[in-house]
């Protein structure tokens, strides 16, 4: 794809509305980025983009997953190569918005190809990460594939469930699956690359007004319907800031007010790691900017020559 815009940054900092104005003006389609968001029942905690925001511009990629179905950085790339392939960014710019930096990287630089895992080998390593527990699952990753569990933290069930998934679906370590990289969809030179680092107070602001804003848009009512499907707690979409809090007072176990201070101490949290992976992780092609308003339509580069799938 040439002349894709991507806009990076931490969560609350201000990428979607940047990016709504950007489609606007250029005429462009806003793709999601970020790996909460492209879960259904959850709009509100994961503060996706609102109806008025969906009626000004098309977006994609939100809210497409059902939480009880697995997600990772290749489907989610996937699922970009499908929408160019079947001519989503001929006719409109892609501009792609989020948090996760894995799906910006996956984008300009490619991804190892991986096997494909049959559904019963993930829901049986699914099963005993939540059964066992991330540290268990080491030690049987360091059985099996030690190289893999040398560089996957003991306490990173995730990966760890996905090496030994990798391991067991195609004979072969998944460090060796990584080492064979497929070429990336998004054409750099032509690729307009924004990454937003806002003012740390301002950003805590920022952070306690959404807060307070999903509990009035009716975030508990979202949490609980999500843990109404029975989700296994290993699940991302069970994970995502917001939901244990909200559960806790479901349940009865914390007070409104409390929770919402947790959530927003742990946003604070995410958002900090988010920011310092950026900058160790993008380039100086990378345009770092404090506030969204600083880009402007005119910042983008030319598209150029018509989109290629």
């Amino acid at each position: 794809m040439k002349g894709a815009v991507l806009i990076a940054g931490p969560t609350a900092s201000g990428k979607s509305a940047l990016a709504l104005r950007l489609a606007r003006a250029l005429g462009g389609v806003v793709v999601n980025a970020d790996s909460m968001q492209v879960y259904s029942v959850l709009d509100v905690v994961t503060a996706r983009p609102s109806a008025d925001e969906l009626e000004a511009a098309p977006h994609l990629l939100y809210g497409h997953v059902h939480p009880s179905q697995p997600y990772s950085t290749g489907a989610w790339l996937r699922d970009v190569a499908d929408l160019a392939a079947g001519g989503a960014f001929a006719e409109r710019r892609p501009i792609f918005t989020g948090g996760t930096g894995l799906y910006f990287k996956a984008l300009t630089e490619g991804l190892s190809r991986m096997p494909d895992i049959p559904a019963e080998v993930r829901d049986r390593w699914r099963k005993a990460l939540a059964d066992v527990g991330a540290p268990e699952l080491h030690r049987v990753l360091a059985r099996d594939d030690p190289e893999a569990a040398r560089r996957i933290r003991p306490s990173d069930g995730q990966r760890i469930a996905r090496a030994l998934e990798v391991l067991e679906a195609s004979g072969r370590s998944i460090t060796a699956w990584q080492g064979d990289r497929a070429p990336p969809l998004v054409d750099r030179d032509s690729a307009s690359l924004f990454t937003i680092e806002p003012d740390r107070d301002e950003l805590g602001a920022r952070i306690a007004r959404r807060l307070g804003q999903m509990v009035e848009k009716g975030a508990l009512d979202e949490v609980r319907a999500l843990l109404a499907l029975g989700l296994p707690p290993a699940m991302p979409a069970m994970k995502a800031i917001g939901v244990p809090e909200f559960g806790a007072v479901i349940e009865g176990r914390m007070p409104l007010d409390e929770a919402v201070e947790r959530a927003a101490a742990a946003t604070r949290q995410y958002a900090r790691r988010q920011s310092t992976w950026m900058r160790g992780q993008f380039g100086q092609d990378w345009r770092r900017v404090g506030h969204p308003e600083d880009v402007e339509p005119a910042d983008v580069r030319p598209r150029g020559p018509a989109t290629a799938s």
